[in-house]
This record gives C-alpha cells, structure tokens and sequence, in this order.
C-alpha cells in the first residue's frame, strides 16, 4: 500500500515499452503497461489500485451498456528538456469531470482520488512518455456504472479508470469542417456541457456521412433553428474575424474546452479584442464571402490547434488564407507547445510537475 489513497499496486510481469517505436506511433493505437482503478460501492469511492493493463469482464446486464451511463475526460503529458513529466492544467479536468458526473448521476471523483491516482501511475509509467518530436502521452480518465440490472434508474455502483496512452498528431494536416444544418449535437437541458459517452455515439452517423463528402469534421448548429454556430465534434471552434478572435459562448450547448480557456486567456493577455458570443451561420458566410475571415481553427485536448483550411456549406466549400500566414493562431499554438514542454515561464499556475 502507499500513500493517503490506500493504493495497492500490482505492477506488470513484462513490459511492452521495447516493443514501441516512438517515431512512429498512431494516436491511441497503443498503450501503456498500467492503470488505476476504483470502485464505488456501499456508497464511497474505494479499492484505489493499479494493475496492468488489461481486459475487463462485465456482466451482459451492466447497466451502462445499456442505458450509457459513462463519462471520460483526456489529457496530456510531456516532457521538458530536462526530461522532467509536465501535465498541463489537471485541475480543471477534474473539474471538469465534477460537472460531468453530476449531470450525469454519477458520484463525483475526489480531488485525492483523481490527482492522486493519476500521478501514482504516471511515476509507474513515466518512461512511456514519448520525448520525441510532436508526441505526448494522453491520459483517459473515465468513469461508468456497474449495476448489473435492466432497468432505467442512476447505478448504485461505478468503475473508475485511468489508463494512458503514447500518440502522435490527432491532425496530421489542417482539416477541412461542414457546417452541419440537419443533425443535433446538443440541445438546452441536454447534456451538451457534460463528456458524456453518448454525446459522442450521437455523432458519428453525421461524422461519417461528412467523412464521405470529403470534410473531417463538422461544425454544429443549435438544435433549435440551425441558426448559430456552436462546435465541432471533437473540438471547440474559434475565428478570426476582421482580427478579432470569435467564438461561441461555453454553456449547456458547448463543452467548457481547457484548451479553447486557455487560448482565450493568452489572447486577452496579447491585447486580442476577444468576443464570446453567438455567431449566425449568416454572419460567418457573409465574413468568408467578403475575405473577412482572417483564420478558424478548432481547440481540444487532443489537436491542442486543428487549423481549419475551408469550411462547406450548402455545396460550396470557402477556401482560407494559407495556414503559414495565420498570425494568431500559429503564435498561440507556439505558445501553448513552449508552456506545456516547460521551454517558456508558466506564470499562471497551469503546469503540474510529476
């Protein structure tokens, strides 16, 4: 056992890290050697353990094969020149997840059990971390329920899990996004600002049928009048805008990005004329029409910034300015990348040291 958490560790036999090739590496294709588990039953979070990586066994009647009841947060881990692991801004993920699993019904992970946990099996794993150019290891904490029985009512017991991952780029190259007008993210009331497994599963179908026209994403539009713009599936969405950084406000509708807060932080903090507001479908197409688009580009944990290179609607695709010349998001990227790689003073507390 060791520290406050109780944590029983069982470390694996062999390790797989020789197997890996770090400079080549798909993004979560492979994983690492453990994870941290936790159970709530008789209503607490307890056995804090980590085991190896490996399958889990369920029974058919789990309640959240059936009825979804699961969240997830993500994010990363990399290494200074020093070779010292740095996580980028946790807290807020565990926040996060808070939020998450209250509007879900799921009992909210604690500070101890979230953090603690995480950094007990990053020290076990640490040398999965990838020091090679445009790599990170990406961290999966996700939680569901366990009750084995069919029928809809909140599970009395859930599973915790922590497993990470060595990745690539998600982005290999700036993306191309359609502006979705038919199908639904999310809608108000719903759970739109929770990671919820099936906010996910909702997407796909629409996903795939841009796929198929030749987009990598879309850009969703607001349930109720496909009016305004809101976000990606896999991403919150920024533009500028006559140089102005724009983008929806985070609500019930748009997940409270870390990555989009921190972007809008730095650009404060640049002297950037920031508005978060709703923008119409309109006013995005009348700016793209008339060149007033200086540059859009998605935010997330795992692209940190997608640049957008056109944006589809009603058949017409609208080609922007070329990802080299795009001063702001460029430099934020830069930004982001020097302060999560400790090559630049973080001053805003956003770095955790292993």
């Amino acid at each position: 056992m060791t520290g406050t958490l109780n944590l029983e560790i069982n470390r694996i036999a062999k390790s797989r890290l020789p197997e890996v090739d770090f400079s080549n590496i798909k993004f979560g294709k492979v994983y690492s050697d453990h994870m941290f588990m936790a159970d709530y039953f008789d209503g607490k979070w307890q056995k804090f353990r980590i085991v190896p990586y490996g399958n889990l066994s369920l029974s058919p009647g789990t309640s959240v094969i059936h009825y979804g009841q699961s969240i997830f947060e993500g994010m990363k881990a990399h290494r200074n020149e020093d070779g010292e692991v740095l996580l980028f801004r946790p807290h807020e993920n565990h926040q996060r997840m808070v939020a998450s699993a209250k509007r879900m019904c799921i009992p909210p992970p604690t500070e101890e059990m979230f953090l603690g946990g995480l950094m007990e099996l990053l020290n076990l794993d640490k040398a999965w971390v990838p020091d090679v150019a445009n790599t990170s290891l990406y961290i999966r904490p996700y939680m569901f329920a366990t009750d084995e029985y069919i029928g809809i009512r909140p599970s009395d017991n859930y599973c915790f899990i922590i497993f990470t991952c060595p990745v690539g780029a998600y982005y290999t190259a700036p993306v191309r996004v359609k502006i979705e007008t038919k199908y639904t993210r999310a809608v108000e009331g719903g759970t739109g600002a929770a990671k919820a497994a099936g906010n996910y599963a909702g997407s796909l179908l629409p996903m795939v049928e841009a796929q198929k026209q030749g987009y990598n994403q879309l850009i969703y539009t607001d349930g109720q009048q496909h009016k305004y713009l809101e976000e990606a599936g896999t991403m919150n969405i920024m533009y500028v805008i006559d140089g102005k950084i724009v983008t929806a406000p985070a609500g019930t509708t748009v997940l409270k990005g870390i990555t989009r807060e921190s972007v809008l932080i730095l650009a404060k903090d640049w002297g950037y004329q920031v508005e978060e507001r709703q923008i119409s479908v309109d006013e995005l197409i009348e700016a793209l029409q008339n060149n007033r688009v200086n540059e859009a580009f998605g935010t997330g944990t795992a692209a940190t910034i997608a640049h957008i290179e056109a944006i589809g609607y009603e058949g017409k695709d609208y080609e922007l300015p070329a990802v080299e010349g795009r001063e702001f998001s460029n430099k934020v990227l830069q930004e982001l990348e020097d302060i999560k790689h400790g090559r630049k003073e973080d001053n805003r507390g956003w770095i955790v040291k292993l």
